[in-house]
């Protein structure tokens, strides 16, 4: 059987998942960014995705390979 589900073709990050494991707050992150928590919230809850060169700088800020932020 196929499925068409939509959610399935969209782009995923881990950042929620690393912030949980460290137990690092959103507002923690965005002050760190410079970016606004709607923006930092948007990324965690996969609504939109970071920019590459943005992806760069949360796993610089979090002290993780860039890879961990991707996938499912």
């Amino acid at each position: 059987m196929i499925v068409n589900n939509k959610e399935m073709d969209k782009p995923k990050n881990r950042i929620k998942e690393v912030l949980e494991e460290r137990g690092i707050k959103q507002t923690w992150l965005a002050e760190r960014l410079g970016k606004s928590f709607c923006i930092v919230n948007s990324y965690v809850c996969n609504r939109r995705q970071p920019s590459l060169e943005v992806l760069f700088e949360i796993a610089k800020i979090l002290n993780v390979n860039p890879k961990e932020l991707i996938g499912n």
